[in-house]
């Protein structure tokens, strides 16, 4: 039996410790924030937060995450108002929006790391997120926003 923390809450889970995290997440606990994408960890549309760390929950596996704390988009601010999810709201950031819960937790993992991050930091730290619709101008202006906010 493993055991995580999901969104403040203890979880177990009794099957396949290889199973990835995104399908526990999605498909056990029911928090559909958090989407399929690409399935090799090269979209972001799975991100989530391990230890307060972005990694991908298509490739990250139970066992990885046993004994540890995972966040959600759905954890992230029970009610939508982390300074990150505010700064989207503000610049109207999404256009598609499938990516987009992918994209608030790897600029709300840059930025508990690194309160002010340069242009640079930002475009290297959000490479990994794909977003189809083209709205990284509008991606990079909330987590530069978000950034004087923190």
């Amino acid at each position: 039996m493993l055991t995580l923390t999901v969104n403040g809450q203890e979880r177990q889970f009794d099957g396949d410790p290889n199973t990835p995290l995104l399908w526990f997440v999605r498909d056990e606990l029911g928090l559909t924030g958090t989407k399929f994408g690409c399935g090799a960890g090269l979209c972001g549309a799975c991100t989530v937060h391990l230890d307060g760390v972005a990694v991908r929950g298509c490739l990250t596996t139970i066992s990885e995450a046993n004994g540890k704390s995972v966040t959600t988009i759905e954890g992230l601010s029970p009610d939508g108002n982390h300074v990150v999810q505010k700064a989207w709201r503000q610049l109207n950031v999404p256009q598609c929006g499938y990516c987009q819960a992918g994209q608030i937790m790897q600029a709300a993992s840059l930025l508990t790391k690194n309160q002010a991050p340069s242009d640079a930091e930002i475009v290297d730290e959000m490479a990994g997120n794909i977003c189809r619709c083209g709205c990284y101008q509008r991606i990079h202006a909330a987590v530069r926003l978000a950034a004087g906010g923190v």
